[in-house]
């Protein structure tokens, strides 16, 4: 969403008040959708009854995959892979697509057509007009499901053919689970290898990864073969799970928040020695920094967590509790030293600067709330 000036005379912390509750009315509005398009075709599957088009898509390709699996042992029915025709990425034309459609099943009851990463933003006049009749007129036996990995599936809503999708097809999106989600999910996950986690500890796995199902789910199996227990702890996931970029810098923000410029320095320390690019760092540190400022401006306007998550779109619960109690050890205005900092070290290394401008900002962070915590 693009995001106009501050109106004249609007303080900018409650402009970005403002701003953020207009945003995420709209991200509330695309998760409901969303998750009602996942539950859609949860349904189909169980019921048996499969719809003639659908379109995969979103960030979560583990879902994704597990659900499309579902959905190729419905349509198969046992039989051989003959009936599943796969046109493979830049193989798939209107005219491969029109010819597996028109064929027939020979030894199931449907044909799955499935197409990945079809462009249907490059395709021709004639290739679009094409698509919308194939898609008005495609016959019982057919299932035809266009899967997106690579490119982005971004239809125009304004044309015949965007028109045409939004009428015939069941346009699923696997958005990244949220917390409460996840957390069943990898009880589950160790339930089935014969162990068992505690929500907290789930939690804690989870904030020390990136979220996604795939990543979590290599990291209980070798968690479950690691721990020697029938719990695992959060002591077994600090040995044997290594923590993202983001999850340290959420230490790094609560250490800068508590004044603890030591932790602070050995947790910058560790970043750098992962090899992890500069810019990412200060993208990272940054985007924390900013967190923080808005989790002090719900403090300062009796907001609380939750409406933080949403404010700045974050994706765990525990994440925003931990940054409204990272910021009740913070000020306001040394929350926007700490940003301002952050953006003059981006800048210097935008404009050529390198590493030293990461190891220059906590001194920088450190002197500042100094010098206003004496002026008091």
């Amino acid at each position: 969403m693009m995001r106009a000036a501050p109106q004249p005379g609007l303080p900018c912390d409650r402009y970005m008040i403002i701003l953020n509750t207009v945003e995420m009315y709209v991200m509330d509005k695309n998760a409901a959708a969303a998750r009602q398009s996942v539950e859609t075709l949860r349904q189909d599957i169980s019921e048996g009854k499969p719809r003639r088009l659908y379109v995969l898509h979103g960030e979560e390709r583990y879902l994704r995959d597990r659900m499309l699996e579902s959905l190729r042992a419905l349509l198969k029915g046992g039989s051989a892979d003959f009936d599943h025709r796969r046109l493979a990425w830049k193989k798939a034309t209107v005219e491969g697509i029109r010819a597996a459609v028109d064929t027939p099943p020979a030894f199931s009851e449907y044909a799955i057509i499935e197409a990945r990463d079809f462009d249907f933003s490059g395709a021709g006049e004639s290739d679009r007009l094409s698509l919308c009749r194939l898609f008005a007129d495609l016959p019982e036996y057919a299932c035809l499901v266009f899967v997106f990995d690579t490119l982005e599936y971004k239809p125009d809503g304004r044309t015949a053919l965007g028109k045409a999708l939004k009428k015939y097809a069941c346009v699923v999106e696997f958005g990244l689970q949220d917390e409460a989600k996840l957390v069943k999910w990898v009880a589950a996950h160790f339930k089935r290898l014969g162990k068992s986690i505690s929500a907290a500890d789930a939690k804690h796995l989870i904030g020390m990864t990136d979220g996604y199902m795939a990543g979590l789910c290599n990291d209980i199996e070798i968690l479950a073969s690691y721990t020697a227990g029938s719990a695992v702890t959060s002591d077994d996931i600090d040995a044997v799970v290594t923590p993202t970029t983001e999850a340290f810098t959420y230490n790094l923000t609560d250490a800068l928040a508590r004044g603890d410029y030591d932790s602070a320095a050995v947790v910058l320390d560790t970043l750098l020695r992962m090899r992890e690019a500069p810019h990412k760092l200060i993208y990272s540190i940054s985007l924390k920094m900013r967190q923080l400022l808005a989790a002090r401006v719900c403090l300062e306007n009796r907001q609380n967590a939750a409406q933080l998550a949403k404010m700045c779109d974050i994706r765990f619960q525990f994440q925003a509790n931990s940054l409204m109690s990272s910021a009740r050890s913070i000020t306001l205005d040394e929350c926007r030293d700490a940003v301002s900092f952050c953006a003059q070290a981006a800048y210097a290394m935008n404009s050529g600067g390198g590493e030293e401008e990461l190891i220059k900002l906590l001194p920088r962070l450190a002197i500042s709330r100094q010098t206003r915590a004496s002026a008091v």
